[in-house]
């Protein structure tokens, strides 16, 4: 390999190398700072800084045509792109919204940072993979992380038995997707993407690559909490420190399910036929986990557990519509509903007493008349994830119905219709509370940048309508421009 080609592959790498580099010189840095304080102090703004640097660096440094690098292993194409920048993003929020919290909390430690920084590098490679091992280096890499961060209270039982489940039954996902890819190795003979393409492509699909192929979506799933292996998530989601819980609830997913939808439409595109009864069954169980799940729920970090199982199942739908309509539709929905968990998590970060903080749906009752503008923020939020016209989750669901029926499916439709308004009722409960009941406790005020953070979101919940068209123009030149 002369020196040109190998340029060529490592400016395709080029985000991934500055935070692996990035992540390791901030460890170093923390590690010779004596004061834990000042070296947290110190980590936070670099690491926040690091993910824009390489989000940056993914949007003008690699070059334009992007391309394959590694042997194949490692695409750089539109979608890699697109969802490389919406991780970065909303990894770098989530960062900033931990930094007030854990020194609140008295666990401000400079290794929560790194660890932020490692999972958006696995999320990156994750992404971008084009080979099974690739994906399962992607993977393991962000699922290390977030087993750590989920357990980063030490001293607290809930985020020791969130740690601890979240571990187990992750090892049970990773092996689900090793024993899955050893399959389809052994029916085809490759790990590559295109050579799998191709093995699948030709003649009568075997039996072993089948079951290989359900066994990795299995592993994925999890990884999505998408019901039946969504049982993790209400309990991590309680369990974890609550900027933990924001950063699972956002970027790990972006990412998982860009690559479940990579896999499926790329190596597996000729058994789109096979494939996509499965991942209606699991859309459908999904919607119908995360819609009856939350209506009994007060803890308002577990209401949001089970509504990202919902919310994990609509875009499931826009999946098995197997098109590259229903891709780009995908990435305008999941870019719309991340907008919505940021304003969502921020004021539910903003949810401290003098005593500490409180994650009750009724600790909420009254905000309207003490803060008026979390009250407004939340609103919003719950009216955007909840898909109510016309905030902008509704068009992330509209365009999401336009590629099911765009590819003649008429099932899915119809169900995420019934299962978003059976939803609706738990987040119009939330919207009652605040505004219609007496205030019971007395929050204390908003960091500066946890307010600045949930205000810019719950604005953009309404005020992005104006750009909807240019995220659909953005999204379907993502989706209609893999390699």
């Amino acid at each position: 390999m002369n020196l040109s080609t190998l340029t060529a592959e490592y400016s395709l790498f080029a985000p991934e190398l500055v935070l692996a580099i990035g992540a390791m010189a901030l460890l170093m840095l923390g590690v010779f700072v004596k004061d834990h304080d000042k070296a947290a102090g110190f980590v936070a703004p670099l690491t926040a800084g690091l993910l824009v640097v390489a989000g940056l660096v993914a949007a003008f440094f690699v070059p334009s045509e992007g391309g394959q690098a590694f042997a194949g292993a490692f695409v750089f194409d539109p979608l890699a792109l697109f969802s490389k920048v919406a991780i970065f993003g909303s990894a770098a929020v989530a960062l900033l919204f931990a930094v007030p919290y854990l020194k609140a909390e008295r666990l401000a430690k400079f290794e929560y940072f790194v660890l932020i920084a490692l999972a958006a590098l696995g999320m990156s490679m994750m992404v971008s993979a084009n080979d099974l091992i690739s994906m399962y280096m992607g993977v393991e890499l962000q699922s290390l992380a977030l087993y750590v961060l989920a357990a980063f209270n030490r001293d607290s039982l809930r985020a020791s038995e969130a740690g601890l489940k979240y571990f187990v039954l992750g090892a049970l996902s990773s092996g689900l997707l090793l024993y899955g890819a050893s399959l389809v190795y052994g029916f085809t003979g490759a790990t590559g993407f295109n050579e799998i393409a191709v093995a699948a492509a030709s003649g009568e699909v075997s039996i072993g690559l089948l079951f290989g192929l359900v066994f990795i979506i299995c592993g994925l799933a999890f990884k999505v909490s998408a019901a039946p292996f969504h049982m993790w998530t209400p309990d991590v989601y309680e369990g974890s420190p609550t900027p933990v819980t924001a950063f699972f609830a956002t970027a790990p997913k972006f990412a998982a399910i860009i690559l479940l939808a990579r896999i499926l439409m790329e190596p597996f595109g000729a058994m789109t036929e096979q494939w996509q009864q499965v991942i209606t069954a699991i859309a459908i169980l999904s919607m119908a986990v995360g819609a009856f799940g939350a209506l009994t729920q007060n803890n308002i970090k577990r209401l949001m557990g089970y509504s990202s199982i919902g919310n994990m199942g609509y875009a499931l739908v826009a999946i098995a519509a197997g098109t590259q309509i229903g891709l780009w539709a995908l990435l305008a929905f999941m870019i719309l509903y991340v907008i919505g968990l940021i304003a969502a998590f921020g004021v539910i970060l903003s949810m401290r007493t003098s005593e500490g903080m409180v994650e009750q749906v009724e600790d909420l009752a009254g905000l309207a008349q003490s803060h008026p503008g979390l009250a407004w923020t939340m609103t919003g939020a719950m009216f955007s994830i909840g898909g109510l016209p016309f905030l902008v989750g509704f068009f992330g669901k509209l365009f999401i119905l336009y590629a099911a029926l765009q590819a003649g499916l008429v099932l899915l439709p119809i169900a995420l219709v019934l299962f978003s308004v059976v939803a609706a009722y738990y987040y119009l409960r939330i919207v009652r509370v605040m505004w219609f009941s007496d205030p019971i406790v007395k929050f204390v005020g908003s960091p500066a940048t946890t307010a600045w953070i949930t205000n810019i979101a719950g604005i953009a919940t309404l005020v992005l309508i104006v750009i909807v068209p240019l995220l659909y123009q953005l999204a379907q030149g993502a989706g209609f421009g893999l390699l």
